[in-house]
């Protein structure tokens, strides 16, 4: 497997730190940090990195294919890119730096309804190839308008979030003005300027705006009217008849994301959904939860079969895209880790990124002896 990637950030941690550095501290910490005491935050990954696998090293063994399957498309790796809002922000054009590596290393990208590029674009730079996050809008039209302008786009799935029926209580962001309405104070202003390339690169590309969104918001809305907008505007708490209408509109895979016990899976399956999306919104919800992939491994027990199992949330290396999936899901997402990727290198951090994922993946295939990721469950120790 020929990767090019950079040597000076041969690791996530690597790229994290780089992050760190480049972008100003409230944007770093809008995008590390959890909620409340971050107790589920460091659960999340802690809790992945407990699994071990046993490898064989006398077993026959040709060769480790990563190639997986997944509503129907024959994807290069068994990983993809999670939605995350107000991408922009923390490093400019970030939803187009990512959207394009996935389409070029044939892995899903998933766009957020509040990130900073809209459906349009993104759909264009896949060529519809990508998937598209709904969060769920108080109205019905605005609700069936945003579905249509996806299907219009040829999106490949649809994603209805789940796990956010209220804001998390984030200290850092309320501390940085990050919290809905945002203000620039003076610390922030001061931190723009000690990171010169962040704030450059983003007066070149312009503020970070809801592009998506863009259609249904009254121009001139100061930070204040957004704040409020925002929350008129979505109705995050969902239930059956909410679902129940997207479903019968949505003509392709549909998932809902942020699943997190057995009764939601079961509400969900009954729906007719195509794929459980195991998440804590990687720890930004509910600080007191389980992590995401013990509820995973409850969810993948007694689910798996009726609908595709997936996670987030805690995933940060190939070794844990080999543990997540020894434990029972079938496919994963990383949000954080890209992330760190496009803030540390902007335009070359989507393809670094992956690059580090694949290696880092293919070695674990190859020291445990399988083929395909459906051997890694073969190689769990219980």
């Amino acid at each position: 497997m020929t990767l090019d990637y950079d040597p000076r950030f041969p690791g996530i941690d690597d790229l994290r730190e780089g992050a760190r550095k480049r972008i100003p501290r409230f944007a770093f910490e809008y995008l590390d940090g959890g909620c409340n005491e971050d107790v589920n935050l460091r659960r999340n990954t802690s809790d992945i990195r407990d699994v071990e696998l046993i490898p064989q090293y006398l077993s026959k063994h040709v060769k480790s294919d990563m190639g997986t399957e997944l509503f129907g498309h024959k994807y290069d790796a068994p990983f993809g890119i999670s939605p995350i809002g107000l991408q922009g922000l923390m490093w400019p054009g970030t939803p187009e730096i990512l959207a394009k590596a996935a389409f070029k290393h044939n892995i899903p990208f998933c766009l957020s309804t509040v990130s900073t590029s809209s459906i349009e674009t993104i759909a264009e730079l896949t060529k519809g190839n990508a998937w598209f996050q709904l969060y769920h809008p108080s109205e019905d039209q605005m609700r069936d308008n945003i579905i249509n302008r996806a299907k219009a786009a040829e999106m490949q799935v649809l994603v209805i979030l789940a796990d956010v029926p209220t804001f998390g209580y984030r200290p850092r962001d309320i501390r940085n003005g990050l919290a809905m309405p945002p203000s620039m104070s003076l610390r922030n202003i001061m931190q723009i300027i000690g990171r010169p390339t962040w704030a450059l690169s983003t007066l070149k590309h312009g503020k970070p705006e809801f592009e998506t969104l863009k259609p249904y918001m009254p121009q001139g809305l100061d930070m204040k009217q957004l704040g409020q907008f925002m929350d008129k505007t979505f109705s995050g708490r969902l239930n059956e008849e909410k679902i129940k209408p997207i479903r019968d509109m949505w003509p392709g895979k549909l998932v809902i994301k942020g699943v997190a016990c057995e009764e939601d899976a079961e509400r969900a399956v009954r729906l007719g959904v195509d794929g459980l999306w195991v998440s804590n919104h990687g720890g930004r919800q509910l600080d007191a939860g389980q992590s995401a992939i013990a509820a995973m491994r409850t969810v993948a027990k007694k689910f798996k079969g009726k609908a595709t199992i997936m996670m987030d949330s805690g995933i940060r290396s190939g070794p844990d895209i080999a543990r997540t999936m020894a434990s029972g899901a079938e496919f994963t997402m990383l949000g954080r880790t890209f992330m760190y990727g496009a803030a540390a290198l902007g335009v070359r951090g989507g393809d670094h990124t992956i690059a580090i994922l694949k290696r880092q993946l293919q070695q674990v295939m190859e020291q445990l002896c399988c083929q395909t990721t459906d051997d890694f469950p073969n190689h769990l120790h219980q």
